[in-house]
């Protein structure tokens, strides 16, 4: 059996990596701004006492989702750019890692 051609359209790739590392920068800020929010509405009656703790408590729930998405994404940006670098260097078990 021949041995299959992996081809990878490294500045697509690399295109990629970038791209998601640019998502995981912006929902670190959305997470920066998120805790300042929370920080705000436990220390100030902002939408009133009841509507300020939902809120905070909504933050609360959804920050560490963002924190998680924004990891996520940083990690696939390193991954995808470990794949085309490997991929460039002739490495065909880090060229083959999506495949």
């Amino acid at each position: 059996m021949a041995a299959q051609e992996v081809y990878m359209d490294v500045p697509a790739v690399q295109n990629m990596s970038k791209r998601f590392g640019n998502i995981g920068d912006t929902l670190k800020l959305v997470s920066n701004a998120l805790e300042v929010c929370m920080t705000i509405l436990k220390t100030t009656a902002f939408v009133g006492l009841v509507g300020g703790i939902a809120v905070e408590r909504f933050i609360e729930w959804l920050k560490p989702i963002i924190d998680k998405l924004s990891e996520d994404s940083f990690e696939l940006s390193r991954d995808l750019n470990a794949a085309a670098e490997a991929f460039q260097r002739g490495d065909a078990v880090g060229a083959t890692k999506f495949h």
